[in-house]
């Protein structure tokens, strides 16, 4: 009893003092910023250097404690990653910034220290062994259990190993996307697979940074925006000065973020519902509502809900951590909750029938917040817990992570008065997809395969006048296939082989 009484006590004492207390942050903000001009044996960088001093002073602004490091070689690179680790804890925010050069080996990204040698055709190996291979910086901050980690790469620059009159180590200007990303991670890269980042768009380009980390780093400060919409926006607009020059750059990101981050201030239409109606007083008092009870000693965790798009409409499938008794949804925060009703199923944690976790919505449903809740096994009703509906958003989620699970039934060869490869499947699946690029007998996909607009009251729906197959030569081997989906992201190449 006692010590419920603590607990009650610290909890009201810590809702009068909130408004005269700057709100605290559960976790630290932790970043790692590296620039790498002065290179040895490969062609030396003229502004990557800036670009994380720029990119430090702009994190510094948003709360982070930035530790700032610049012409690493291949050991200093390593103690300064050592260094992160220990700096980093777990619920932290962690933010990675690389400018300088680096390289794509096998579909593995690898950032290259100032010591990296230089390295002709078949010395792949030495490249490998003399660079940090940026997947391993990830699993070091999913090993250290950042809530958060943000990976942002300004690397996407020429092939440095390229010398006249010498055949080049097998790779490209650009890096690989990062498609499989873990829980929690976000990354950006400066330019799309085989595209350049421009440092300056003229010889007349004074600015003394790089036209992508000019751009992030002025979006980054926009206040009210979350992550995505800071990569959507500097993708555009760099997109859109890379164009004035005739050249292609298009930032792509990775997002496995389960909720929207925000780096500076809150949403900003949640801002403007949060501004008070009054000037506000200098001392708080209590909201007018019964004081919550305080949770149990396991902290609850929220559900999640997965949206799946078929003929019929919605199936939303909720996922609830805790045993529960019984579930009930509503849509909005009106009205009454309708309960989900009970499968033929025993849940071994209650010995009782399992609830239904699954709801049923129409294929014209708009976009609403859903309120669960659901009943623990003391008997206790847990929540309303809000859940955000956005079927465009639902749709492309949806059918991306079909066409990923799919990926050996892009394509298919038939013969049929010639040699035809149908792409019906990815032409289902259209909703999620920007740009589809084939290549036929090359692993580069060069040419864009034209598909019919998404229609979301019937997505999977092929249109009559479509046609999904295109005819090749009847000594055509094989036929490469990338997908740009709509989120800017690229899929790996995928061969496929008569």
């Amino acid at each position: 009893m006692k010590s419920w009484l603590s607990r009650l006590s610290a909890a009201l004492l810590a809702v009068v003092c909130v408004a005269s207390a700057a709100p605290a942050q559960a976790e630290k903000r932790i970043a790692l910023v590296i620039g790498n001009n002065d290179y040895r044996n490969v062609p030396k960088l003229q502004k990557a250097v800036n670009d994380a001093r720029t990119m430090g002073d702009t994190l510094k602004q948003l709360g982070f404690n930035v530790m700032l490091a610049e012409n690493l070689n291949r050991q200093a690179f390593s103690e300064t990653l050592l260094a992160f680790d220990r700096a980093v804890e777990p619920g932290d925010t962690a933010f990675f910034f690389y400018a300088g050069h680096g390289f794509e080996i096998a579909g593995q990204n690898f950032l290259l220290p100032t010591d990296v040698p230089a390295a002709t055709e078949g010395q792949e190996e030495l490249v490998r062994d003399a660079s940090v291979l940026a997947d391993r910086i990830i699993e070091r901050l999913q090993n250290k259990k950042a809530r958060t980690s943000i990976l942002v790469f300004d690397a996407c620059r020429n092939n440095p190993f390229e010398r006249a009159g010498t055949r080049a180590v097998a790779g490209g200007g650009g890096l690989a996307p990062m498609t499989q990303l873990p829980e929690g991670v976000f990354s950006v890269f400066s330019a799309g697979p085989r595209q350049t980042a421009l440092d300056r768009l003229s010889n007349d380009d004074a600015n003394p940074n790089s036209v992508f980390t000019r751009t992030f780093a002025g979006e980054l400060l926009q206040p009210g925006e979350n992550l995505v919409q800071v990569a959507q926006r500097t993708r555009r607009l760099v997109s859109e000065m890379a164009e004035t020059v005739k050249h292609k750059q298009i930032p792509v990101y990775f997002d496995q973020m389960v909720d929207d981050v925000f780096l500076n201030g809150i949403a900003k239409a949640q801002a403007e519902a949060a501004k008070p109606a009054t000037p506000a007083q200098q001392v708080a008092a209590l909201p007018p509502v019964s004081v919550p009870k305080l949770p149990k000693e396991d902290s609850i965790n929220a559900p999640i809900a997965s949206f799946s798009r078929h003929n019929g409409g919605w199936t939303v499938v909720f996922s609830i951590a805790d045993p529960t008794l019984g579930i009930s949804w509503r849509i909005g925060d009106r009205g009454d909750f309708r309960e989900t009703g009970f499968m033929d199923t025993l849940d071994p944690r209650t010995r009782k029938r399992m609830p239904n976790p699954s709801i049923e919505l129409p294929a014209d449903a708009p976009a609403a917040t859903i309120e669960l809740r659901y009943v623990d096994t003391q008997g206790e009703m847990q929540g309303p817990f809000p859940i955000k509906f956005d079927p465009d958003a639902a749709l492309i989620r949806d059918q991306r992570k079909i066409l990923d699970m799919t990926a050996t039934s892009w394509l298919s060869f038939r013969e049929f008065n010639g040699l035809l490869v149908y792409y019906t499947h990815l032409m289902s699946y259209r909703c999620a997809i920007r740009e589809v690029r084939i290549g036929i007998d090359t692993a580069v996909p060069d040419k864009v395969l034209k598909m019919p607009a998404c229609n979301s009251r019937d997505p999977s729906a092929i249109p009559s006048d479509a046609q999904p197959y295109l005819k090749l030569a009847p000594q055509t081997k094989s036929v490469s296939v990338e997908l740009t989906y709509r989120d800017g992201s690229v899929s790996e190449i995928k061969t496929f082989r008569r």
